[in-house]
């Protein structure tokens, strides 16, 4: 029953590493020849923790709760571990292949409101608030008039990456 539950307390340990380590297995089978892409992350360390503990508390359970022997134990505590490291990996690989939106562009501003911040003269720049991608952004603006501060205005044109040109909404 130790040996089970020292293998149970590895596990936890290595899951425990696997979040300070992350990707140091991974990065220990890349590019080896007939290897590579073979394990495709069964060799993880988040997977092997899964494995291990399940290995040695699912043992130590069986050990402990029934009269069976200890090669049962090891039997359910592998069978256990095998299913906790299969779910380990078919999660992992769900979360890797989650892709993102792609970035967002000074283009994608174009239509868009927003609120002076800094009053706009009408010869140079002043300071919009403006919404992208889920976050409030201030930007320089630029318009064709003067436009007070905290006048709503719409997003005309990019003219740079932290630039734009705006235009006043009429209500």
């Amino acid at each position: 029953m130790t040996l089970f539950l020292v293998l149970g307390i590895v596990g936890v340990v290595l899951l425990v590493a696997s979040l300070v380590l992350d990707g140091v297995l991974e990065g220990l089978f890349d590019g080896v020849g007939a290897l590579d892409g073979l394990f495709d992350g069964l060799l993880s360390l988040p997977v092997i923790a899964g494995f291990v503990s399940m290995l040695g508390f699912g043992g130590a359970i069986v050990l402990g709760t029934t009269g069976l022997g200890t090669g049962a134990a090891t039997v359910a505590g592998v069978a256990a571990g095998a299913a906790a490291g299969g779910l380990t990996w078919r999660l992992t690989r769900a979360l890797m292949r989650d892709g993102s939106a792609p970035a967002p562009r000074g283009d994608d501003l174009v239509g868009t409101a927003g609120t002076v911040v800094t009053a706009i003269p009408p010869d140079g720049y002043g300071e919009v608030l403006l919404q992208l991608a889920g976050q409030r952004i201030k930007f320089a603006a630029r318009s064709g008039g003067a436009v007070a501060r905290g006048s709503e205005v719409w997003v005309a044109e990019s003219l740079s990456p932290t630039s734009v040109a705006v235009r006043p909404v009429d209500r």
